[in-house]
């Protein structure tokens, strides 16, 4: 069962972390400001900001900053959304020649509030990244579209190396933090990307009440839908408004998360606490 009570757990020891202040963590707050852009790691309180901001490295997130969708775990804003910048793929393309990225990761709102979801946004960032970037890899963590196929296949083949989507959670509790997605029609998701032949990636999180078995399940899960890149991370909960944390799994946990899903045939796998979807991703890309 599902910890309902709202408030904070104490984080264990290998839960805390200290954001550095240095000229890289410096220049990529700088031109997120210069060029009105938004970030995954600011809008979700991603605990990694500090190490990849450092590595002068960003996950950028596009569509604004206000999500049609409320899911539990989330700290991104909702409600209703800002009209599409249509400056914001070349802004975002500027944003990465001027940070020298070699892998760029993108996500964004879910825009349930548009007719094509948001994908025409994404398939432009995509193109002119490329354009202004033609030697830098790209990941793109994407919304599942409503399980619209075409609008699936059409931004997974935008020109990017790899495509993720993220179950988030096990089976079961997904109707209570996720808000409209589904665990089957994120599946279907991810096996309409991997039939395109990309390097298809999810991720969950644990500590919100689920069994070990369920995890080895949803495991299971995507293997069978084509899934070779999988990560794993304990959530954390961003403010008081979120769900909170049932338990703080212990790093013993996580590694034998990772030796399993290896022994179930994933290429790559991230497994520890702090693990988010764009950790490492530069590694995914191989």
């Amino acid at each position: 069962m599902m910890n309902t009570e709202n408030k904070y757990k104490p984080k264990p020891d290998w839960l805390k972390i200290k954001l550095p202040h240095t000229e890289n963590y410096t220049q990529v707050n700088h031109l997120i400001s210069k060029y009105n852009l938004h970030t995954i790691c600011t809008s979700g309180k991603c605990p990694n900001m500090g190490e990849c901001w450092d590595a002068a490295t960003a996950t950028f997130m596009i569509l604004g900053d206000i999500c049609t969708r409320a899911c539990k775990f989330c700290n991104v804003k909702t409600g209703k959304p800002n009209p599409v910048d249509w400056n914001e793929p070349m802004n975002v393309a500027k944003a990465v020649q001027a940070l020298s990225l070699k892998h760029c990761v993108l996500t964004s709102v879910d825009r349930d509030d548009l007719p094509d979801k948001g994908s025409k946004m994404w398939i432009a960032t995509v193109k002119a990244v490329k354009q202004l970037n033609p030697d830098t890899t790209i990941e793109t963590l994407i919304p599942d579209f409503d399980g619209i196929k075409e609008l699936i296949e059409d931004t997974a083949n935008a020109g990017q190396e790899v495509v993720s989507h993220n179950l988030e959670t096990v089976r079961r509790l997904t109707p209570e933090i996720r808000s409209r997605a589904k665990y089957d029609r994120s599946l279907n998701t991810l096996n309409i990307i991997a039939q395109q032949g990309k390097i298809t990636k999810s991720g969950i999180m644990v500590g919100l009440g689920e069994t070990q078995q369920e995890v080895l399940e949803t495991m299971d899960d995507l293997r069978t839908v084509g899934c070779t890149v999988f990560t794993i991370g304990q959530y954390l909960q961003p403010s008081k408004e979120n769900i909170p944390v049932f338990e703080y799994v212990r790093p013993e946990i996580f590694e034998f998360y990772k030796k399993e899903a290896f022994s179930r045939g994933f290429k790559h796998v991230e497994s520890s606490p702090l693990v988010r979807s764009s950790y490492h991703a530069e590694k995914h890309v191989r």
